[in-house]
């Protein structure tokens, strides 16, 4: 099974992502740990990617694309992943659509979490104040769900119109929330 896993920030991805891949047995591929490995080993790509999500900016698509491309081609990816944080834009849907084509793998669904703004942002304070992640400042966060509204949440009409998207309540308990996405995906 390849699924993306789309939603705003906070809204659940990655604990959802961890939970369908441990069910499936595919890996949960996020973009986020990838950059943040990259920022803590201090490597180019995440020297470069640090200045943008200090800022509260997404990574160019350019670097995204290649370092996505990069881990979908790898061996515990051949029976399938979840992919968390990408793609977040038009342009990163075509080179998905690319790379997928490229690699011989289609994409089975399109699972969009959806959560109220306000769930959002409590949800992203209560991170920041656990794990000191220095982009989740309460500019960075507002900055992140205008760009999530204008760029990425139009995406999910492009997998709507493929008949691919799912679309789940991502407040609750975690566990209702993941039986929900089981019960959708018809597994």
């Amino acid at each position: 099974m390849r699924l993306l896993i789309m939603g705003p920030q906070g809204v659940g991805k990655g604990t959802q992502a961890a939970l369908l891949s441990e069910h499936y047995g595919i890996p949960a591929i996020s973009t986020g740990d990838i950059f943040r490995y990259n920022l803590k080993n201090q490597t180019e790509l995440g020297k470069e990617a640090q200045a943008y999500m200090d800022r509260g900016e997404l990574v160019p698509d350019e670097l995204t694309n290649k370092i996505v491309k990069d881990r979908l081609a790898m061996d515990d990816a051949k029976n399938g992943w979840i992919l968390d944080g990408y793609p977040r834009n038009a342009a990163q849907v075509q080179a998905l659509d690319e790379m997928l084509a490229d690699l011989g793998t289609p994409l089975d669904n399109a699972v969009a979490l959806e959560a109220a703004r306000d769930v959002l942002l409590e949800r992203m304070a209560k991170r920041a104040a656990e794990q000191g992640r220095s982009d989740d400042t309460p500019e960075a966060i507002a900055k992140r769900l205008e760009t999530y509204e204008r760029e990425t949440a139009p995406l999910l009409d492009i997998y709507e119109n493929r008949g691919m998207l799912v679309v789940v309540n991502g407040v609750g308990e975690i566990a209702e929330i993941n039986a929900r996405i089981i019960e959708q995906l018809g597994e």
